[in-house]
């Protein structure tokens, strides 16, 4: 097959992909290897289709597409770098499980940007104690154990963006510490014409109502604020109204049924603390009292106090 023909299966494919399917996932791809790319579309069957390629033949599928489907015009911002497009129908969820689950660990080579922070542990290097001058050229306090070089504290070898050193490669690779890992990173989301950022797929259900609840709650403050009536400021405005209309009943002998216990109890508050005053109380306080009584035999001891009296006599 020609160039121009795989070319033209190319654009044809996407095409058929642009127009089949809903959502797109843009993924960057960098130190992503073939094997792994592999891997990747092999776990992904089924859910969805990676498909990589120019940026310059994606956008110009895409504008084609775009033609018909308009929206698509918002992916093409997007397409930059090296990145691939992951074609899906389901859940997003679970394809961001798949592709953050297939990471791949790689040593730091001289040169690389790092992706995190490298921390040398404490402890047991397994280096000979000849190599001690290498760990002083980069600061990092060590002693001689047992007849091999030992780390005394942890050492943050290389910062979040800092260019890997050739000493600190070489460091690593005599630790064996594999420090990175490497796979597709979700950059960009496109669904039927949104576009979001993939941390939207970490948000739960919770979230989601939650954020609808703050939502609706501005609106209905800036509804009544502004005096302008809205679904979500109808229920304050009904309750407010009915505030108003029960200050009225009972600042005037005007009476309305749900006014008429207010009324009542500010009348004559009294009776109600009468009536709220818990009756079982005053019984339990009582029934103490009657069971006192036959413990007190105050009688008899007078009895008996006689009964010996006259003994004696």
């Amino acid at each position: 097959m020609s160039v121009g023909d795989r070319k033209q299966a190319y654009f044809a494919k996407l095409a058929k992909l642009l127009e089949e399917y809903p959502k797109i996932i843009i993924v960057g791809a960098d130190n992503v290897g073939s094997n792994h790319m592999q891997k990747i579309r092999k776990n992904l069957r089924g859910k969805g289709i990676l498909l990589m390629g120019k940026n310059t033949m994606v956008r110009k599928a895409i504008r084609g597409a775009a033609d018909n489907n308009p929206k698509l015009n918002a992916v093409l911002p997007h397409v930059r770098g090296n990145v691939g497009l992951i074609f899906a129908k389901e859940d997003l969820s679970a394809i961001k499980k798949i592709v953050t689950e297939n990471r791949v660990s790689a040593p730091a080579k001289a040169g690389a940007i790092a992706p995190c922070d490298v921390i040398v542990p404490a402890g047991p290097t397994g280096m000979e104690p000849t190599q001690t001058s290498f760990l002083q050229a980069l600061n990092i306090a060590s002693k001689i154990v047992k007849g091999q070089v030992e780390i005394i504290n942890d050492v943050k070898l290389i910062v979040t963006g800092q260019k890997v050193g050739s000493s600190e490669s070489t460091l690593l690779a005599k630790l064996n510490i594999k420090p990175f890992s490497y796979g597709l990173a979700i950059q960009t989301i496109y669904d039927e014409g949104s576009i979001y950022e993939a941390s939207v797929l970490d948000m739960t259900d919770e979230d989601i109502v939650a954020k609808f609840r703050s939502g609706v709650k501005n609106v209905a403050a800036v509804s009544l604020a502004i005096g302008y009536p809205t679904v979500a400021s109808l229920p304050h405005l009904i309750i407010n109204g009915y505030k108003n209309v029960l200050s009225i009943s009972l600042a005037t002998d005007y009476t309305i049924k749900e006014a008429e216990k207010l009324k009542n109890y500010l009348a004559n508050p009294s009776a109600f603390a009468a009536a709220t005053t818990p009756a079982p109380a005053t019984s339990k306080g009582a029934a103490p009292a009657k069971e006192e009584k036959p413990k007190k035999e105050e009688p008899k001891e007078e009895e008996d106090e006689d009964m010996g009296l006259g003994l004696f006599d």
